[in-house]
Order: structure tokens, then sequence, then C-alpha cells
């Protein structure tokens, strides 16, 4: 069952069309991978998914719902969550209070005297813990090496209601080490049926995850192989 439809998606940027009649259908519960040489429009494609730029022509249609010209927060609230090429986290907030901004589902502020903190708190120590800044989270955010904060991301989409992931290399900057952790993440909500799109460049990764692929400059997805052993 498709939860993403894309039909004759364009946009184009001063004479320069990236994303040129795009259409394809991403199914709930499935992991897809977009690859392509930098500035081919994979992050437009995400932009337009989560309502950051709009399309020029074309539609994006998530659970059924038209999606064009919505506001990124509204499409947010649809369960939609989306993580950056560079990382967009609070700095001058505690690692934990980076958590509980987010899945309070209210402003900045008012979600840190939210009554039902006591809830809030057990999801974000859970989601810190399963990447491994629970140690961390009375720390200034600011204080966090790129990597950590990469991590903080993973971590507030685990501890969100978010039911389509968006990741801008995800594993960027993350400690090898921490790289099996991420992967295991993103196997584990999509056995819980969300649904994941990712750019990476390590086609290692993107082989041993995806179930589609979508090469931009690209038409259509492609359904990656595994030999039964990866699976």
């Amino acid at each position: 069952m498709a939860i993403i439809e894309i039909n004759n998606l364009s946009k184009n940027f001063g004479g320069v069309r990236p994303i040129d009649n795009l259409s394809l259908k991403i199914n709930k519960g499935t992991i897809t991978g977009i690859i392509g040489r930098n500035g081919s429009g994979k992050t437009t494609l995400m932009d337009l998914i989560s309502g950051m730029v709009s399309a020029d022509a074309g539609a994006v249609i998530i659970d059924g719902k038209i999606m064009n010209d919505k506001k990124p927060w509204t499409i947010a609230r649809a369960g939609v969550a989306r993580t950056f090429q560079t990382t967009r986290i609070f700095e001058q907030m505690t690692v934990m209070d980076n958590i509980l901004a987010v899945i309070a589902e209210k402003n900045v502020f008012a979600s840190l005297f939210e009554k039902d903190r006591a809830h809030y708190l057990k999801r974000a120590k859970k989601a810190l813990m399963r990447v491994g800044l629970l140690e961390k989270e009375n720390q200034m955010a600011s204080k966090l090496s790129y990597g950590q904060r990469r991590l903080l991301e993973i971590a507030r989409i685990l501890a969100s209601d978010a039911r389509i992931i968006l990741l801008d290399e995800p594993f960027s900057g993350v400690h090898p080490a921490m790289i099996k952790i991420v992967a295991e993440i993103l196997q584990e909500m999509k056995n819980q049926g969300k649904t994941i799109i990712f750019i990476e460049h390590n086609i290692g990764l993107v082989r041993q995850l995806c179930d589609n692929l979508l090469f931009i400059p690209g038409k259509r997805l492609l359904p990656v192989c595994r030999p039964r052993s990866e699976s």
C-alpha cells in the first residue's frame, strides 16, 4: 500500500530543473534509498516532500492527501519527520530538552513545563539510551560532536510519533562503531511499519538496508535485490 505518491513532480531553480516530471509510489513499511551526484536534486526531493519548498508542477500525496503548498509544520503533524544535511538542534538547550521540545508537540518553551513531563521523560530516556547518548542527557547540545548531533537527531525521531522518516545522509560524520547501531535502528523502525527514505553515498549501506532505490536524475524506483543470507 502506497503511503507516499509523487505525481509528475517538477521543481525549477533559475533554469535548472533538478526534479523533472518525477512519478513514483513508496509503500508503507519500506526503506528507500536515494543516490546521485552532488547537486543532482536529492535534497530538493526531500524538501518537496517535507514542504520546505513548493513544487512548480505535480503533486506530493501522503496517505491519500495532497500536500502541495502545505507548511512544513502541517506536514510534520501528519507524521513526517525530517533531518537535514547539516544538523539542526537547539544548541542552547540540554540534550534531554532537545528531545522534550520535539515530542511534547508544543512550542519549545511550553514543552519544558508540560504537565505530562514524566511520560515524555521516559520516552526521551529510552531514545537516548538507544543511540548511546543517555549519559549526556544533561549536557548542553552545543557541546556535542558532529556525530553525536546526528545521533541526537535520530533520538528525536525515535521518541516521536512520526510514521514517515526523511533522512539526509544520516550516517555522515557518525563514528564507525555507531554506524551499525544506526542501521539497526532504521531496520527496527521499518519493522514497526514506519516508512523511511534516506540519502546516502555509501552503496554498501544502501544495498544492506533498502528495499528500493531511486537514482537522481531518474524516473522510477528500482528494487534492491539482496542475497538470501543478507535478508
